[in-house]
């Protein structure tokens, strides 16, 4: 009998691998997560999440950790501006929440499920066979080998794991440079969505009552060719030379960069090793996607290895990770570099702006363009049929089950695919009790009587498989099968 540390190790406690870890205990899996940092980082590159970050929080009862969220219901596409309340649930994502506190609140519901972090501890080597991966590591104690059924990288853009699995990161190159700074001591113009001139392009944020991030692309300026963030000097002249303003007397508090390199990893799956979230994927960060497309991935993942340790899923079931996910990051990946020329591009990308100024004058081309930047039409395989939720997104709407009002969202915080019969159908109830060891049942009604009942099959990532608009069970069977195992096939 193979021993393991744990049934999965995940390298990087960012927001994709604590999320991650959380799903896994969920589903009871044992889980060691591992970074070298000794401590969390407490600087934010990102300032919020995705109007679909923002479900799967709620999917597992994260929302409330956060308080009030503020969202945005305007931004743009490339500088074009939207109203991103076009579509249902639709916003440009949560404003003014640091990346630091994101992760502060992963890492506490993944630590109470019983999630171990281990802080300090590197990956430098890793080894595969057929019944697991051996993962060496360094950190306070030295030298360690630590086994496990799989390995999940989720260590960032210059991922260790990607590197040792062999997966090859093509894509394109930095071309341009954006700095920024957290300053704090003068007033500065807030410009949220940007502000474009002949010279670059500066963003200005505000991060809480004493503090204003500052964000700035200078025209012609290249990449400097270092990793180190710049210094506030380089930050200030640059700002001053787009805008005219002076910030030199600001006190810095952090400075760092981001630049426009754009790479997808080749394949998600490499054996019994995974990539999500910056080891996956990289882009220009417009529209919170980065975190979108991490937390997206990891949610995907999580249930699908943990029916495979258990023993039922069914065949194929953790190639459809990366079926599924590839290629939401290449859309990503693709609309990003598509945004970084309207947005930031000279004189010879006008007539694309013009055209696109055009194109969004037409409704489902804003539609479209909102769908994708939020990550609200991303649409999985699921049974044949003709329900507009088949392969998308469960809706969080009001039912009630007995006496009791609940939401859609609460039934999946458990993060178990759940058969809402919203008919009270025993048809549904013989079809489901094969698999009863493994799927929950919810006999509930619409807390609005008016609306269309339909009794639906969601999967613990929160994506519809099946759904019934009378309450027969025809293809419920079928579709138990393809996503959850055999019947009768309880570890």
């Amino acid at each position: 009998m193979v021993t393991y540390n744990a049934d999965v190790i995940v390298a990087g406690a960012g927001p994709s691998g604590l999320m991650l870890a959380g799903e896994l205990r969920l589903s009871g899996l044992s889980v060691i997560v591992l970074d070298r940092l000794t401590e969390p980082m407490q600087q934010s590159r990102a300032l919020g999440f995705s109007a679909r970050t923002i479900e799967e929080f709620g999917q597992r009862g994260l929302l409330e950790e956060f308080g009030e969220l503020d969202t945005i219901p305007g931004g743009h596409f490339g500088g074009l501006p939207l109203d991103y309340r076009i579509i249902e649930g639709g916003n440009f994502g949560v404003r003014g929440v640091p990346q630091s506190r994101t992760e502060a609140i992963i890492n506490k519901w993944a630590a109470g499920l019983g999630a171990e972090v281990r802080r300090g501890v590197e990956v430098v080597g890793m080894t595969q066979d057929d019944d697991g991966v051996q993962v060496e590591v360094t950190g306070p104690q030295g030298a360690e080998t630590l086994r496990a059924a799989y390995l999940v990288g989720c260590d960032g853009a210059r991922s260790t794991v990607r590197r040792l699995a062999g997966i090859d990161f093509p894509g394109v190159g930095a071309t341009l440079e954006m700095k920024m700074a957290d300053v704090t001591g003068i007033p500065l113009r807030i410009r949220p969505t940007g502000e474009v001139g002949e010279a670059g392009m500066v963003v200005v944020l505000p991060l809480g009552p004493h503090a204003t991030r500052v964000v700035v692309f200078e025209r012609g300026a290249g990449v400097r060719p270092t990793q180190d963030a710049p210094t506030f000097d380089e930050v200030a002249s640059a700002f001053q030379r787009v805008t005219g303003e002076d910030i030199s007397g600001a006190t810095p508090l952090w400075t760092s960069y981001f630049t426009d390199a754009s790479r997808q990893a080749a394949t998600y799956r490499q054996g019994r090793v995974f990539l999500a979230g910056d080891a996956a994927h990289i882009h220009l960060p417009i529209g919170a996607q980065g975190i979108s497309a991490a937390v997206g991935d990891v949610v995907n993942l999580g249930w699908k290895l943990a029916a495979t340790i258990k023993g039922h899923a069914p065949e194929g079931l953790l190639d459809t990770y990366h079926a599924e996910r590839h290629p939401v990051g290449a859309r990503i990946v693709t609309n990003t570099l598509v945004q970084r020329t309207l947005y930031l591009g000279g004189p010879e990308a006008q007539p694309l702006r013009d055209l696109f100024a055009e194109l969004v004058q037409i409704e489902e081309v804003r539609r479209h363009l909102v769908g994708l930047v939020t990550g609200l039409d991303i649409t999985y395989g699921a049974a044949p049929g003709d329900h507009p939720l088949l392969g998308r997104r469960l809706p969080d709407q009001e039912l009630v089950v007995g006496d009791e009002k609940t939401t859609t969202y609460e039934q999946l915080h458990a993060g178990r695919p759940v058969l809402l019969d919203l008919h009270d159908s025993a048809a549904l109830r013989e079809a489901h009790a094969a698999w009863a060891d493994r799927v929950d049942i919810v006999t509930a009604e619409r807390a609005d009587p008016a609306a269309p009942a339909a009794s639906l099959l969601v999967r613990p990532d929160g994506y519809v498989a099946w759904a019934s608009k009378d309450g027969s069970a025809e293809g419920l069977t079928e579709a138990l099968a393809q996503w959850f195992g055999e019947p009768g096939s309880a570890a």
